[in-house]
């Protein structure tokens, strides 16, 4: 057994503390030799299923990840969870919003969650929320990623679920929006969530499977009503989220679609800010420069 892959059973037999320990240390030294080992072991190893939940801003996913915490260990099923909340533009930390929503028991062993700020990523997830989902996939039996909620940008989360809900609500236009940008194409079962409230959230499915009829291009996911609230449709929606299969296509293309994220992400900031500390004097010609830097780039990382 390898260092790393001896690592990764050191955390899965530690409890909390290890976990957390663990998750720590990807923030904190990211680019350690035995961070990159420890996550390509965990991604060789997984444990659980990823299920990634969006939607808008106010739909309910805080309650609703509640409901299926609650169900989904009542099942007998280990639960991590990554409460992915609003930047600081300021400091670039979390804003608090999931991690005050969300009720965790701190002595059930068999529940951990995380909150993180998305950082400067608009599709929501950033480096070290990646990271860590990589990780406590090799951990728990599943995995709930709660995104921030910003609409059409939320694709992040289709780079790392084996399955994608997508949240609307009742009364809101949601559906029509969500047809718009284009996100109906995105996931693979939609729910409506304050369905208590009868017939508005009714409509709402209907409008919902409308889009969903427009947009899709081979089966269109299924539409749950549900209520938080009153627990409607809460067993249906956590039987039909474990039942989901992944394609094979996502679940094989995941190492690649990681690297080829992390590429983009990190040279370029680091592209940017090397390219940057190379302009010196006012800047006249922005569109030459490029074409130059261009030339350079291409040059130096011939294909």
């Amino acid at each position: 057994m390898s260092e790393a892959a001896a690592e990764l059973e050191r955390i899965r037999s530690g409890g909390k503390r290890a976990v957390s320990l663990a998750l720590s240390a990807l923030d904190i030294s990211p680019r350690l030799p035995a961070t990159s080992a420890l996550l390509d072991a965990a991604l060789a190893d997984p444990h659980g299923k990823v299920i990634g939940l969006t939607g808008p801003p106010g739909v309910g996913k805080s309650t609703l990840t509640n409901a299926l915490i609650a169900t989904l260990r009542t099942q007998g099923r280990t639960v991590g969870v990554i409460a992915v909340d609003p930047s600081s533009k300021r400091s670039g930390g979390a804003l608090l919003g999931d991690r005050t929503r969300l009720k965790t028991d701190p002595g059930d062993r068999g529940l951990f969650m995380r909150s993180l700020a998305a950082r400067d990523r608009l599709g929501g997830l950033s480096e070290t929320a990646l990271a860590s989902i990589v990780l406590m996939r090799a951990l728990f039996d599943v995995v709930l990623v709660e995104t921030v909620g910003i609409g059409q940008s939320e694709g992040d989360v289709e780079m790392i679920a084996d399955t994608i809900v997508l949240c609307l609500q009742p009364a809101s236009g949601d559906s029509l929006q969500f047809m718009k940008a284009g996100i109906m194409e995105v996931p693979d079962i939609v729910v409506v969530t304050k369905a208590d409230l009868g017939a508005p959230a009714r409509r709402a499915a209907a409008d919902a499977e409308g889009a969903l009829g427009l947009s899709s291009t081979g089966n269109a996911p299924p539409v749950h009503l549900v209520s938080s609230v009153t627990g409607q449709g809460i067993d249906a929606l956590s039987e039909a989220v474990l039942q989901h299969e992944a394609g094979d296509d996502r679940r094989s293309g995941l190492a690649r679609r990681l690297l080829e994220d992390a590429l983009r992400t990190r040279f370029g900031r680091e592209g940017f800010a090397a390219l940057s500390a190379a302009i010196s004097g006012p800047v006249e010609s922005p569109f030459g420069l490029m074409e130059d830097f261009s030339r350079r780039i291409i040059a130096a990382f011939p294909r």
